[in-house]
């Protein structure tokens, strides 16, 4: 086969999840969208398998393919449907983010389907922007299983109402599941004018051809990390309620051109919301392992034929239902990512970086809105620093590994909502000292312009990111409540109602030093 039709299909693929990104950011409502872009599309063979993707989410689109493949499983779509879904233990992630599923039919044959997700503000729970301090999935949110919104191409105004009469801020809500459906249907429109141009069989032809040639290509570079057992731990800060110290260990077995990746040996699921479902956990897998393949590889299921992971039911890596996990999908992806970099910096010291700042520092608030008297939901993940590495100093304020978000501008967030940025800057010297110099953390406080309910998921806090070969660890983060000119240090999670005037100041964690 024409390695360079291969090539040009692959990227017109791509392309078409790339457009459909930008139909569902430049239509949606809600900043957290629109200006964060914390959203991502894929598409998918008829099996499920992924096939093309855009550079959105890590986080996403790594666990996408169970969420696909759950719809599939259980709902008969016809053509002109579209599925939702949030379900963590039916292939979601957590509740916020809300997948949508659409069959992709040529000729009455299905020979595609195309999926998004994007992160709601607000999918109800017992704190603004479903991400609280709870101890079950239901305190977390509404809990959707895979459900049609769209049948033969009407939406189905029953569910759309069941929605929206449990979330604050309903009409946001509304505006952004129906920007992910003109995202689906612009990704429809876009492959069956591709089939057009190629014909059903050699499109199924490529689409088999471009999974066998990523599998071959990460099997050349599996086969050059040396052979051997590599071990690491790291822990999470806490739950948010009781349990502090919660490990997470690997150990990975390379053998050959495939490898073995084993949480099991890590701690029991805990009772705060620091659980990740099993899909989380092999999205923080095929990310790492994905970052070392040569960038123009397509990103697709072949790759991850040759890695298998091992997980261990009940524990903080592969929670069991209803065990809360709206931090799992957050904050316990970026440790799996750790300790994964960390084993293998074994193996590759060379190739592999000090750790970066561990979290995504995960603020919500909420309240009303005095211009508007109605609710509003504000959320946002704020970024670091990334850890160094042989050949040079980490990055100073950045998202990193699991995240791939902007920031939401001043100027919007002040426009969208009652808040005042009283500083917004680059936190000097929170990286690692080394021979290089871990990137430098974040500032970021707000002033509250009305009453308001702030909730904070955070790690790093208790445990810095760890530098490399006599790299110093990073600065841990900080946060920080001001009421009345008095500075009140919080712990890494928490929740708390506060006033007109009062602050929110988060402090961000560097990245580690490599010597």
């Amino acid at each position: 086969m024409s390695s360079l039709l291969l090539e040009v299909f692959k990227n017109k693929l791509s392309s078409v999840a790339e457009e459909m990104g930008l139909v569902l950011q430049r239509t949606a409502f809600s900043p957290n969208i629109k200006e964060r872009k914390d959203l991502s599309c894929a598409i998918f063979t008829e099996e499920g398998q992924l096939i093309a993707q855009a550079e959105h989410i890590p986080v996403h689109l790594g666990s996408m393919s169970s969420a696909v493949r759950e719809a599939i499983k259980s709902v008969d779509m016809e053509e002109g449907d579209m599925v939702l879904l949030n379900d963590p233990y039916r292939g979601g992630t957590h509740l916020p983010d809300l997948t949508l599923v659409a069959p992709v039919f040529y000729e009455e044959e299905r020979l595609f389907y195309v999926a998004c997700r994007a992160h709601h503000a607000d999918v109800g729970g017992i704190t603004h922007g479903s991400m609280p301090l709870a101890d079950s999935l239901f305190q977390e949110g509404l809990i959707i299983p895979p459900v049609k919104i769209i049948v033969r191409g009407k939406i189905n105004e029953d569910v759309l109402r069941l929605i929206t009469a449990n979330v604050r801020t309903p009409n946001e809500r509304e505006g952004d599941l129906k920007a992910q459906i003109m995202a689906n249907r612009v990704g429809i429109k876009r492959l069956r004018e591709l089939i057009d141009i190629y014909g059903k069989e050699e499109v199924k032809r490529l689409s088999k051809e471009l999974m066998d040639y990523s599998e071959r290509v990460m099997r050349k570079v599996l086969a050059e990390i040396p052979d051997g057992t590599y071990t690491f731990s790291d822990f999470l800060d806490d739950d948010g309620l009781r349990r502090e110290d919660i490990a997470v260990r690997v150990k990975v077995v390379k053998k050959g051109d495939s490898v073995t990746v084993d949480f099991s040996d890590s701690d029991p699921q805990v009772e705060g919301p620091m659980n990740a479902v099993r899909s989380i956990t092999l999205s923080a897998v095929y990310y790492v392992f994905r970052c070392l393949l040569p960038e123009d590889i397509p990103t697709n299921d072949g790759c991850f034929r040759p890695i298998e992971v091992v997980t261990k039911r009940g524990t903080v890596v592969d929670a069991t239902f209803p065990s809360p996990v709206s931090g799992g999908n957050v904050e316990t992806s970026q440790r799996i990512v750790d300790v994964l970099l960390g084993a293998l910096s074994k193996a590759l010291p060379d190739k592999i970086p000090a750790a970066s700042q561990g979290t995504m520092n995960n603020l919500t608030v909420g309240g009303i809105d005095p211009r508007t008297e109605e609710s509003f939901t504000y959320y946002e993940t704020i970024g670091g620093g990334m850890g160094a590495w042989k050949d040079g100093d980490g990055e100073s304020a950045v998202h990193s590994h699991m995240t791939n978000t902007m920031n939401t501008p001043i100027e919007a967030l002040e426009h969208s909502y009652p808040f005042l940025v009283t500083e917004y800057s680059v936190r000097r010297n929170s990286g690692g000292r080394g021979k290089r110099r871990g990137g430098d953390g974040i500032v970021r406080e707000i002033e509250l312009l009305t009453e308001a309910t702030v909730t904070v998921l955070s790690e790093r806090r208790k445990y810095p990111p760890y530098g490399l070969f006599g790299g110093k660890p990073a600065e841990r983060g900080r946060n920080v409540v001001v009421k009345n000119g008095k500075e009140e240090e919080m712990p890494s999670k928490f929740s708390v109602k506060l006033k007109r005037g009062d602050r929110i100041r988060i402090e961000t964690p560097g990245g580690g030093g490599y010597a």
